[in-house]
């Protein structure tokens, strides 16, 4: 397949993307600006709806409302189709309309929406696009139907409407519920089917169609792509050691799994590990729990899922591309390698780059918070990672938050759904080229 080719002026599919989900985000507060929004009949504070508009295209969960005491159908209709927008993604979602409307996708569109999956090459990318599309159909239908027919939740007000709010929100890794009273998940702690069907559409929205179709098609771990072998080998090893730490720090916690039967808690832990990633869904008082477990969960979020996905975070591809680079350097090894394959030298200065913007940005964030809100740090930094990974995991302190820590959460939403490094490259004018080499001069290290 040809490689995708970049444009000296890095702006052009930067820019489309950016401002595709800025025009979502606004079109998404004018909808819950009007009264018909809410359940009261009554406007909702600009902030307040910018807030919900940005977190529900940037796929987030952070709420300043409650999502079903706040807003009526219609609203909640407005925040379901912008999870799903923002979710699959503003260029696939514009690709799919000019495919339906039989307009010819051109070499500029297809670098886009290559860019906005994460991939280095574009051919079959319509294809691609079709078969996203249906997956993302039989995952929302399946998941929906197994909703409201199997599980408790088909027994609860509205069961129809909440099936199909809740598989979408937990397939494109979003975290808003209609449960109520900001309760998200905590009713079904002893609800195995709810929770482990949730952890399977937010592992299946989290690891990518890519990584799902490598998956498909092979069906044979040796003939994985390096990219596929790095996502599902460190999601288990994240998986598994989330589980083990959350059942070593909150098993005994009274206020958090202390009353639940040990099945429930490993069930809980297993749940709360999975969530943590990407998804923002909890069933546990995150306020209640202590603050190494804490700690722990933001470096989770920090990570986040695959690229490509609905996930938010540096990337589990990043990641595990700086860790083997650790290792290889700890093995005395002089090209970075994985599973017998050696990685590009481009691309690790690509997840270094994503890797220190992003550590950046959230320092940043929680630099300014300290200086208008008035909350212990942890939980200032928890807030930001929570937002820059677009997980939505809160202690309870967004709806608390001033107007302005609202709009510093509102960018480093924006920013976190976007990618440091993409939302950077729009912002840069021209793509220097030289023909020519620097002298190489050593440095000290260590």
């Amino acid at each position: 397949m040809p490689s995708v080719p970049r444009f000296k002026n890095a702006t052009s599919s930067s820019l489309v993307l950016l401002y595709g989900f800025a025009a979502l985000i606004a079109i998404g507060t004018a909808l819950l600006l009007l009264p018909v929004a809410t359940r009261t009949g009554e406007s909702t504070r600009f902030i307040d709806a910018f807030f919900t508009a940005t977190s529900a295209v940037c796929v987030t969960g952070l709420v300043v409302v409650d999502t079903a005491g706040h807003w009526s159908l219609f609203g909640q209709a407005v925040i379901l189709a912008l999870i799903q927008l923002g979710g699959f993604g503003f260029m696939t979602t514009a690709t799919m309309f000019l495919l339906m409307f039989g307009r010819r996708i051109g070499l500029r569109e297809r670098l886009m929406v290559g860019e906005s999956l994460g991939m280095e090459r574009f051919g079959g990318l319509v294809r691609i696009v079709w078969q996203m599309a249906i997956f993302t159909l039989i995952a929302e239908v399946a998941g929906a139907a197994i909703f409201y027919f199997c599980t408790s939740i088909g027994t609860l007000e509205m069961p129809a409407w909440k099936s199909i709010f809740h598989t979408i929100s937990a397939f494109n890794n979003a975290g808003f519920d209609l449960f109520g009273s900001f309760s998200s998940l905590s009713g079904f702690q002893k609800d195995p089917p709810v929770l482990l069907l949730t952890s399977a559409l937010i592992f299946l929205g989290g690891i990518s169609f890519l990584v799902v179709i490598d998956l498909l098609r092979t069906r044979n771990w040796s003939h994985l792509s390096l990219d596929s072998k790095l996502v599902l080998s460190s999601t288990g090893l994240l998986l598994a050691l989330g589980t083990v730490v959350f059942l070593l720090t909150e098993y005994s916690n009274p206020d958090a799994m202390g009353p639940l039967s040990p099945a429930e808690r490993v069930l809980n832990a297993f749940f709360q590990s999975v969530t943590a990633r990407t998804a923002g869904f909890n069933t546990i008082n995150m306020a209640a729990i202590g603050d190494y477990a804490l700690f722990f969960t933001m470096l989770l979020m920090f990570v986040g899922g695959a690229s490509g996905s609905t996930a938010g975070g540096i990337k589990v591809n990043n990641f595990s591309v700086l860790l083997s680079t650790v290792w290889s350097s700890l093995r005395g090894r002089e090209h970075p390698l994985a599973f017998g394959r050696e990685f590009n030298v481009q691309q690790i200065h690509r997840a270094l780059a994503v890797a220190v913007l992003s550590l950046g940005l959230v320092s940043t964030a929680v630099f300014f918070l300290t200086l208008t809100d008035d909350f212990r740090f942890i939980d200032l930094l928890f807030e930001s990672v929570s937002a820059f990974g677009t997980v939505g995991l809160s202690n309870g302190l967004t709806p608390a938050l001033s107007t302005v820590g609202r709009l510093i959460i509102i960018v480093v939403m924006f920013f976190g759904r976007l990618g440091p490094l993409t939302v950077t490259l729009a912002l840069v004018q021209r793509q220097k080229v030289t023909g020519f080499r620097y002298p190489k001069e050593t440095v000290r290290i260590g």
